[in-house]
């Protein structure tokens, strides 16, 4: 394995990529999907089981772990690669937008964001240093700027405030992250719903010459097709050599769009969350395991997947464990999630390879429109 940190396109077929990052602590496939372990854990799955789908890194969060259990402790423990038990790549967030979202009586300066912690109610102070060294003590392999987001609509002067504050603090992270041959520093394309500012943000963070870039600030509440405006526009300013990340999305059918588009990584807890709520993924769409129709089925969600919770168990057990509060629910419906995402991933992969992207998405969406079919009998 590389003991440097490096990026090569494999193939192209239009705009979408597939490509691999080589790191020391492993490859990554790309287009990738990183389930979000959040506070250490991949919720209700074991990491044997999320490195079984196919998963080759993961996303952990600096504000989140450094509230508890503290970095300086995950570092004196060896790290969060010993302490999760995943000695994989991890990406960690830079902690700015929990720290927009989560935390109460937040105050933002030039010097970084001073905010009330929503667990214990303490004063903590974040700035675009502490953050860097923050994901160092957890040993991150991909570690994040900081970064103001903002919810969207916004007025154009605050979106621009926001940018431009990001950038000087992206570069105060990259002279805080210095020269770390393995890893790797990203920086954040700002500027909301403006392609303007979205332009300014990715030639000022091309000029940096980062090894990767990601686009954030999206899926905050704007409709897809802005989504998709922002990323038209914004993936053409960033390196070609580099690779492109799209922070906090999302559905499969983003995920699609924005692989036609450009984007080589994504993240999102959607596929853990809705398993915790009885909604499941499958190839032929969304399927509602709280929905009554369900209760005397005895169909697995998926007779052809490799994945034991979407093959072997009934959908009738299913609704049973989720219409009764059994966390095995939540357990099996995340596993049968995140096993879809990472198969749609890999199909992604291999439809790129073979030139024939688009065609493989008008299948999938086909296939999806059709629909979960009808019990028997």
């Amino acid at each position: 394995m590389s003991d440097h940190f490096t990026f090569r396109v494999l193939a192209t077929d239009g705009l979408a990529r597939r490509g691999e990052i080589t790191m020391p602590r492993g490859t990554i496939r790309t287009p990738a999907f990183m389930p979000v372990g959040t506070a250490g854990t991949v919720k209700a799955m074991y990491m044997d089981q999320v490195r079984a789908l196919g998963t080759d890194i993961i996303l952990g969060n600096t504000y989140h772990l450094m509230l508890r259990p503290g970095a300086e402790r995950v570092a004196s423990l060896g790290g969060l690669h010993e302490f999760a038990r995943w000695p994989y790549p991890i990406l960690t967030d830079s902690g700015g937008f929990q720290v927009m979202s989560l935390a109460a009586l937040r105050k933002i300066r030039e010097d970084g964001v001073t905010f009330r912690s929503h667990v214990d109610g303490k004063v903590h102070h974040m700035s675009p240093e502490r953050s860097i060294e923050i994901q160092g003590l957890l040993d991150a392999d991909i570690q994040m700027q900081l970064d103001e987001c903002i919810a969207l609509p916004a007025p154009e002067r605050e979106i621009e405030r926001a940018m431009e504050l990001s950038l000087r603090w992206a570069e105060r992270c990259k002279t805080a992250f210095g020269d770390q041959p393995g890893k790797a520093m990203f920086g954040i394309v700002q500027g909301g719903d403006k392609v303007h500012l979205r332009l300014r943000s990715a030639e000022a963070l091309a000029a940096m010459e980062l090894k990767g870039y990601a686009v954030g600030g999206l899926a905050v509440g704007e409709p897809q097709a802005v989504m998709l405006e922002i990323l038209e526009a914004t993936c053409p300013a960033l390196p070609a050599d580099k690779p492109r990340y799209l922070m906090g999305v999302g559905t499969p059918d983003d995920i699609l769009k924005s692989v036609a588009r450009g984007i080589d990584m994504f993240d999102c807890v959607m596929p853990t969350r809705a398993g915790r709520h009885g909604l499941a993924f499958t190839r032929r769409g969304k399927i509602n395991l709280k929905n009554a129709r369900h209760a005397d089925d005895p169909r697995p969600l998926d007779e052809e997947s490799d994945c034991p919770a979407a093959r072997d168990y009934s959908r009738a057990y299913l609704h049973h464990l989720v219409k009764s509060g059994e966390a095995l629910g939540g357990m099996l419906l995340t596993w049968n999630n995140l096993a879809y995402y990472q198969s749609l991933m890999a199909d992604i992969r291999a439809a790129i390879e073979q030139g024939r992207f688009k065609e493989r998405v008008a299948e999938i969406q086909e296939e999806w429109a059709r629909g979960d079919l009808p019990a028997l009998g």
